[in-house]
This record gives C-alpha cells, sequence and structure tokens, in this order.
C-alpha cells in the first residue's frame, strides 16, 4: 500500500460533496442501489425533476431522504438501519425479492464503500481481517456483479495513510473486475480495461500528481 503525507495543496471533498457529485451522473430513469455507509448520502442529493428510483437491499423501492427530526418511522430503514423516507409510488418488500432484483441485472447502478479498488476493477469491501470486522459478506457481492454498474464511493486515503486505489487487492475480494467508476475526496475516475482512467479532480491535482499520490497509474481524461 502507498502511503502518503498530508498536503495543504487541494482541499478535499467533504462525503456530501462526493455523494452530491456522483449524484450528477445518475441517469435519467435509473434504478439504484445505495449501499450501506457513505452511499446513503447519495439519497440527499438526487438532483430535483430527475426521475431517479432508490433501491434498498432490506427491500425498498422508490426510497426518499432522511425524515425530519421527530418524523422518524423506525419500521421504515434503509439497510444501515437509518430512517428513511418512501416516495409515492414507492413499495416494501420481502428481501428475498430484493435479492432476486439484485441478482436478475434489474438494477442500474449500484452505488457501495469500499476498503480497496484494483486498476483492473476488483473490489474489496467486507474484510480487513481485523477483530470485530463482519463476519460476511452480506448482499455486496450480489450487488456488485448484479447490477449493470458498479460505483464507488470512497475516501482516496485510509486514516494511516494509505492508499485505497491498488494495483492488486490485499484484503479479501467481494467481486473480480466489478467497478466500473470510483468516487474519492480527490477525484473521480473511470476503471477500465487499461486501468484507472481521471474525469475530474479537486482543485491542484491533474492525472500525474493524482498518480504520483496514490502510488498507481491514472491516465489523463480522455479527449
Amino acid at each position: 500500500m502507498t502511503r502518503v503525507a498530508e498536503s495543504t495543496a487541494w482541499r478535499k471533498r467533504t462525503r456530501d460533496e462526493i455523494a452530491a457529485r456522483l449524484a450528477e451522473d445518475i441517469f435519467e430513469g435509473a434504478y439504484v442501489n445505495l449501499g450501506i455507509g457513505m452511499p446513503t448520502l447519495v439519497a440527499n442529493h438526487v438532483p430535483t425533476g430527475r426521475e431517479i428510483v432508490l433501491q434498498s437491499e432490506n427491500g425498498l423501492l422508490g426510497m426518499g431522504p432522511p425524515p425530519a427530526p421527530g418524523e422518524e418511522d423506525l419500521a421504515l430503514v434503509n439497510a444501515g438501519k437509518q430512517p428513511v423516507t418512501l416516495l409515492p409510488g414507492g413499495a416494501y418488500f420481502d428481501s428475498a425479492d430484493s435479492f432476486a432484483m439484485m441478482r436478475a441485472g434489474h438494477l442500474d447502478i449500484a452505488v457501495l464503500g469500499a476498503f480497496q479498488v484494483s486498476e483492473s476493477g476488483d473490489l474489496a469491501n467486507w474484510h480487513t481481517g481485523r477483530p470485530g470486522d463482519i463476519p460476511a459478506v452480506g448482499g455486496a457481492m450480489d450487488l456488485a456483479v448484479g447490477a449493470k454498474h458498479t460505483w464507488v464511493m470512497m475516501e482516496h486515503f485510509t486514516h494511516d495513510g494509505a492508499c485505497k486505489l491498488v494495483s492488486r487487492c490485499d484484503y479479501p475480494l467481494t467481486g473480480l473486475r466489478c467497478v466500473n467508476r470510483v468516487y474519492t475526496d480527490l477525484a473521480v475516475l473511470d476503471v477500465t480495461v487499461g486501468g484507472f482512467v481521471l474525469r475530474d479532480a479537486v482543485g491542484g491535482l491533474d492525472a500525474e500528481s493524482l498518480s504520483q499520490l496514490s502510488g498507481v497509474a491514472i491516465a489523463p481524461p480522455h479527449r
């Protein structure tokens, strides 16, 4: 893993800014699963007027943003057990039906968190080997390979400075060659057959400088 020192040459995006940037790219009419953790923030930033249907692994379709304080319904939660709302026309159903949706390819986009993403698109997002880690992969494997597009939303570096973009994942894999795009606090990257390709980055960073920071090759945007 590559480790870097903090830099003051650029300002990282906040988690909400990452979520808003990702939400901009969701296309009209898309059915989108939001994974546990950071991806749930995307529900707060769906562009007004765009028809996007959010799905939750535990059995929700047409999921809306969190309710106002005091209006929570604890029977209506997302996969991370956070209170949510249900939009007009929404539905809730058995988790078996939800997994059938995921496995049968009915989801356009799955937005997942990650510990590591490799340059070939391998995803590791369920176990780091630390005591107390979750004991099983859960629905992440079904989402990663079942959705038409798998987008990862994560911080670029771990708390100890290790880059989460890697040549090869060190952690147990969730899926092979399944990630199409990565959104971090520093950049948005496509994962192609040739590796990482930069789409955009925070001010002060280009493909060359981001490659040096990350320790993996990142190609400049295609023109």
